[in-house]
């Protein structure tokens, strides 16, 4: 019987991943009295075969075949949810979510309101603590309503955040963050624009937010964390770090370190806050990789030839979000990050 308990999973996510295509479907969920709806996207496996459709195509970004509103196949299936960067979106990590689903996952990405593209807000109205929870609310909603994916697997439920995504998922792991601290010596220990980044995410701006940042925002039903070149990690308190039981994933950007030759120091220099986080986690349940060629933006979507010439002429300094190690290609980066996510996924779900 326990051999059996051990196979079943794996015999589910087989026959979900036996699927002709990509579903994908979005959805608002209500706040409270209203004020906090989220936005949130959902890829799914399908069988149908219907002609997709490319999802999130743009001038400069290259889409990823969907079926829109496609049925689902039956699950229950294992869950991933992820979390965008500040000032990012559900589109940012697309290209992971297709991967995952053709793996016979579920995705859910929700749009975090004042750090995402469609909702930025003046520091003094950014609530970051909320983030946590809103990837919780999305958990929430898809296990009441079976209908939207075929099944979510209650006990098979993982967490992907990108840059400020990656603090997010940290903290439904059970990492605690310490505002003050980052902001009372900010130039000392970070940068001039780690603290403009502090100041506009309204990270110490009086004690009730710093309170609000500090309490416990984890999700225990979260089974497994993956962080892409998370940011800000240093604030999370060593404690808390060092409490976290469930396997944890730090990948970091290494087009400024060669990862095979590089001492401690290259890699605490470069990648400060991938190397706090895995430095202060529990060293059993954690794995720390730096990913040859990508630089922080590496992560998110790809995209096409001429993209960065574009975007500098309608965006001055932003063509930096296409903008990959010398040499790198950002197709080769993403499959290196899909397969190591993957097999990390498949091994710490199924051994929950």
């Amino acid at each position: 019987m326990p051999r059996l308990a051990f196979v079943l999973p794996l015999l589910l996510l087989l026959v979900s991943a036996a699927h002709a295509g990509t579903g994908f479907r979005e959805t608002t969920l209500p706040g409270k009295n209203a004020d906090r709806p989220v936005h949130v996207s959902i890829w799914y496996p399908t069988a149908s075969d219907a002609t997709p459709v490319l999802l999130g195509e743009t001038p400069a970004f290259i889409g990823q075949p969907v079926i829109k509103d496609a049925e689902p196949v039956a699950g229950p299936h294992p869950l991933v949810v992820l979390s965008h960067g500040y000032g990012g979106s559900w589109r940012n990590l697309a290209w992971l979510a297709a991967d995952l689903v053709d793996a016979g996952y579920v995705v859910a990405a929700p749009d975090h309101p004042g750090t995402t593209t469609f909702d930025m807000r003046k520091p003094d109205a950014v609530e970051l603590w909320k983030r946590p929870g809103d990837l919780s609310r999305v958990i929430d909603a898809l296990l009441d309503n079976p209908d939207l994916t075929g099944g979510i697997a209650s006990d098979r439920i993982a967490a992907i955040g990108h840059s400020l995504g990656g603090w997010t998922v940290v903290e439904l792991a059970g990492g605690r963050f310490d505002a003050a601290k980052v902001t009372k010596n900010c130039m000392a220990e970070f940068s001039a624009i780690y603290c403009k980044i502090f100041e506009a995410l309204g990270i110490g701006r009086d004690a009730a937010s710093n309170a609000a940042m500090a309490a416990d925002l984890g999700d225990a039903r979260i089974r497994a964390v993956v962080t892409l070149d998370l940011g800000p990690g240093r604030g999370l308190t060593p404690e808390s770090l060092a409490a976290v039981h469930i396997p944890l994933m730090v990948l970091g950007a290494a087009a400024d370190v060669d990862a095979d030759t590089a001492t401690e120091a290259d890699i605490a220099a470069t990648n400060k806050d991938s190397d706090y986080l895995a430095r202060h986690l529990p060293p059993a349940t954690t794995t720390y990789s730096l990913i040859p060629g990508s630089l922080h933006f590496s992560f998110m979507q790809p995209c096409k030839p001429g993209a960065a010439e574009l975007i500098e002429k309608e965006a001055p300094g932003e063509s930096i979000v296409c903008r990959d190690g010398v040499g790198a290609a950002r197709g080769t980066i993403h499959r290196q990050v899909s397969s190591m996510v993957t097999d990390f996924l498949g091994k710490a779900l199924a051994d929950q």
